[in-house]
């Protein structure tokens, strides 16, 4: 199987929004499945912040970071070893052939995964495999065509057309969020919750990291390298991208949403 590619890449603009991610702020909806003893799969676990923190929800269980690129494995075990217990390891590892018997684990989390997979099903079949009956399948993704932001500039929607084309190109749903529950309803779990929450942006410290992340990420990241092949922008208009970022971060009444959707998919 060809290897997806991965529209964002590990430039440092992108990895300053994956550190940022806990529990808290981005996997709130999987807290009351978590206790002392819960082995859990993390898949596509990045630099491993969420997978750290679930870890520390299961003291006495077993939890396992994945991502299919061995730099962020790397880079997961060093940022994290100073915090890593003994219950918490990352390995290198692909979705869609896991590593793992049927029924190993409790909990097979994905956390902004599926939206940068070519056959999201075939990965989701793939967590249901390794999940045990009774276990369950968490997934949260969002979804770009429904972010929303004030003040507005036709640059900011300049900007999103460009990534829905970008993603298009790579064969991937940017809007994730919203299919969740279509792509997990063709397979056989036994009950499906459905719930969303969002990211907001809206205060002078957030709007800056937020805007400054994406204004970067615009320039430096994967991204660029990749619309720039494909002939989908040039430079200059990379270039005005960014800026529109920079300049909404720097709005006093400046707003930004992100909606998820989150998957509670019991085996």
């Amino acid at each position: 199987m060809d290897r997806d590619i991965y529209v964002h890449g590990h430039h440092e603009s992108v990895l300053r929004s994956h550190t940022w991610r806990t529990i808290e702020n981005s996997a709130k909806y999987l807290e009351s499945y978590l206790d002392d003893n819960v082995s859990l799969l993390d898949v596509g676990c990045g630099p491993g912040t969420i997978t750290v923190d679930l870890a520390t929800r299961a003291p006495k269980g077993r939890v396992v970071g994945i991502d299919l690129s061995e730099e962020i494995i790397i880079k997961a075990r060093t940022a994290n070893a100073s915090s890593l217990q003994q219950n918490c390891s990352f390995e290198v590892g692909d979705v869609y052939n896991l590593d793992f018997p049927e029924n190993s684990f409790d909990i097979v989390h994905a956390h902004q995964l599926l939206q940068h997979l070519t056959k999201p099903v075939e990965a989701i079949k793939e967590m249901h495999r390794v999940v045990r009956p009774g276990g369950i399948v968490a997934l949260r993704d969002a979804d770009y065509g429904g972010m929303i932001w004030s003040p507005q500039d036709p640059r900011l929607d300049e900007w999103m057309d460009l990534y829905q084309r970008m993603t298009g190109k790579n064969q991937v749903e940017a809007n994730a969020g919203r299919y969740l529950f279509s792509w997990v309803s063709q397979i056989s779990f036994s009950n499906i919750d459905v719930s969303t929450s969002t990211w907001t942006f809206a205060t002078p410290e957030s709007r800056e990291w937020w805007g400054r992340l994406w204004a970067d990420r615009i320039q430096k990241s994967t991204f660029a390298e990749q619309v720039l092949t494909h002939g989908l922008a040039k430079k200059e208009t990379l270039n005005e991208l960014s800026d529109a970022f920079a300049n909404w971060a720097a709005q006093p009444d400046g707003f930004f949403l992100v909606p998820h959707g989150e998957i509670i998919a019991v085996k």
